[in-house]
């Protein structure tokens, strides 16, 4: 078990945000009898997938509404396709965004031919 300055730590976020992320909803830590957060395993894993929906850019709203399936989902009520559904969407998203990054690259590297031109003595980019 973890607790939030660890989980911090081995994620690389802030306590700020992990706590936000619980009260949005999205993060379910265990408590101590004396309120202290704890983390295991599981939930550093999901944690870990969180952070990396939010760094491609998925809402918040999207992301809850991912853990509300989830939660929703049992033997009787599988939510699987519609949990696939939502994250075949985030993918076309992060696809469209590396193609515009692509594209901006090539931006870069056309401006930066300019440049070299321009100062051919300019050997070592900085």
């Amino acid at each position: 078990m973890y607790t939030i300055s660890e989980i911090s730590q081995l994620t690389k976020t802030t306590a700020h945000t992990i706590r936000y992320y619980e009260k949005e909803g999205l993060l379910f830590p265990t408590r101590t009898a004396s309120g202290v957060r704890r983390y295991d395993e599981a939930q550093l894993a999901w944690l870990r997938f969180v952070l990396r929906l939010r760094a491609t850019h998925m809402p918040i709203d999207q992301i809850r509404e991912y853990v509300e399936l989830f939660l929703a989902s049992s033997e009787t009520h599988d939510t699987s396709l519609e949990r696939l559904r939502l994250l075949e969407v985030h993918q076309q998203n992060v696809r469209n965004q590396l193609a515009e990054l692509i594209r901006t690259e090539q931006m870069i590297t056309e401006k930066i031919a300019v440049y070299q031109q321009l100062h051919p003595t300019v050997k070592e980019p900085l």
